[in-house]
């Protein structure tokens, strides 16, 4: 076999990658599709364009591979996590659109659901906290709002499923789901290892339409015919986040990564133990092979690439988000602005989805430069708390961070980062890697890989970003990040 094709469904984009033996990419394809904005703090996406453009992109990437299908060993499936999706089973067509994990329609859920004391029951059996970040509270709208959905499946009609579920449905008419997904549902225990009769009860889910949970890395399902030919494995499943951690080879505890995308989510390897943390950070699966499980620490920043789109689209102060860059090099320093981009909330180690962005410190002097630069350092501001508490949590410095995503393109933005942490910044050769994660977690599987440690072999670094900033300079700027922070928080209280 020649290649392993990997299925990278984010938040903006569909995208898909076609990789060798060496892990180099040898086709890929990408496109874009809307985002559905129905009311302040909805946000959602048509589960049929989600197919459409992931499917297209599937065959446009083996088509500039020059890659015929049946070269393929296996497809292995990354997605954006805890997005929503239900569905009939006797159709496939979905009763209602897609909600993204950005969507804040129920945080007077989950509020009311922390009121009634529950909070610490989810904390112990999942992992997370209850935000309306995660899918059983989005779920649970669904039934409730969709005329006839919740009878519907309690007699299992209908099926649920995050993103991955929904294409391995589409591909292979399998109702799957693998244990990463399942860990952001607010559903499954963590440690068990199943879904949760109790935490299924509270939020009131019939079990009929909950999807069978596989491993992360191993045969979930075969193509059915159509576009591809029948027969194809689908042999990897994961989490963007927990793909790009594989991708990464952090495959020993104590090594972390930080991807830059729509938003930024901060992984540390924790091993066979999920860790407890203290600081509001959660506790998820890293990914479950061969019958065992890694485990991860992670703090998600809800907004980091999305503030750069909002410059270009809601402010229009740039044409394109590559503008950010100069526009933000322009300048010395921020001229004292922070901007906390709350547009979605505050996520890790807030979780106040009632706060909103916020920018401070201008002057008569601001520019254009100046709020290009506060964005960027923003992202960089956000990062920085999340190592900070994650090693508060575990005890183990953070030695260096491995970092992707697309906006490690800005050298400015991986400097500024390696400056607030104190710790060298590390952008791999290969920076496609959440899907190169979904690709050796398939590949591994169908034996295109032999073991994680030829994967671990095949990463390397381009460049290096040491610190240049002395530590109480930095420990003083994100002091005045955390005061930016403070006037952001629990603003639309009737949210």
């Amino acid at each position: 076999m020649k290649a392993v094709l990997a299925l990278d469904q984010g938040t903006t984009s569909s995208r898909a990658i076609v990789f060798g033996h060496d892990a180099h990419v040898i086709g890929s394809a990408q496109q874009e599709f809307r985002q559905i904005y129905p009311r302040p703090g909805w946000v959602e996406h048509d589960p049929e364009e989600i197919w459409r453009t992931q499917r297209d992109v599937a065959l446009r990437a083996l088509e500039a591979s020059k890659t015929a299908v049946s070269e393929l060993a296996a497809i292995g499936i990354t997605n954006q996590r805890e997005t929503t999706i239900v569905w009939e089973r006797d159709t496939g067509r979905a009763i209602a659109p897609a909600i993204v994990w950005q969507d804040r329609r129920t945080a007077a859920r989950c509020d009311a659901l922390r009121q009634a004391g529950h909070a610490a029951l989810f904390a112990r059996r999942t992992g997370l906290v209850l935000d309306a970040y995660f899918s059983g509270t989005k779920l649970e709208w669904i039934l409730d709002n969709v005329a006839g959905a919740r009878g519907r499946a309690e007699r299992g009609e209908l099926a649920f499923g995050t993103v991955d579920s929904w294409l391995v449905w589409k591909l292979g008419g399998e109702h799957v789901t693998d244990f990463t997904n399942a860990s952001r549902t607010l559903l499954f225990d963590i440690h068990e290892q199943r879904w949760d009769d109790e935490l299924l009860e509270i939020l009131r889910i019939p079990k009929a339409v909950l999807p069978r949970v596989v491993d992360s890395s191993g045969v979930a399902a075969r193509t059915v015919g159509g576009e591809f030919p029948a027969g194809i494995p689908i042999a990897g499943i994961a989490g963007d986040q927990q793909a790009a951690l594989f991708g990464q080879a952090c495959h020993r505890p104590g090594m972390a990564k930080n991807t830059y995308g729509t938003g930024c989510f901060l992984l540390m390897n924790t091993g066979d133990q999920a860790a407890v943390s203290r600081h509001r950070l959660v506790s998820t699966i890293a990914w479950r092979r061969g019958g065992s499980t890694t485990y991860a620490l992670e703090g998600s920043v809800f907004v980091a690439g999305a503030a750069i789109q909002w410059l270009r689209d809601g402010l229009g102060i740039i044409a394109s988000a590559a503008e950010v860059n100069p526009a933000a090099a322009s300048v010395a320093d921020s001229g004292g602005v922070f901007f906390v981009p709350a547009l979605s909330g505050l996520g890790a180690p807030y979780w106040d989805p009632h706060a909103r962005g916020t920018i401070v410190g201008l002057t008569r002097g601001s520019t254009r430069g100046h709020l290009a630069r506060a964005a960027l350092e923003s992202i960089a501001f956000q990062s920085a708390e999340l190592i900070e508490a994650m090693t508060a949590d575990c005890g183990i410095a953070v030695n260096e961070l491995r970092v992707d995503g697309g906006a490690t393109a800005s050298d400015l933005l991986m400097q500024i980062q390696a400056d607030l942490l104190g710790v060298p910044v590390v952008r791999p050769r290969i920076t496609e890697t959440t899907a190169l994660g979904a690709a050796y977690l398939a590949g591994l599987a169908t034996g295109f890989w032999r073991d994680e440690a030829q994967i671990a072999a095949l990463w390397a670094r381009e460049r290096v970003f040491e610190p240049a900033m002395g530590r109480d300079e930095a420990q003083s700027r994100l002091a005045q990040w955390k005061r930016a922070v403070e006037r952001s928080r629990d603003w639309a209280v009737d949210s």
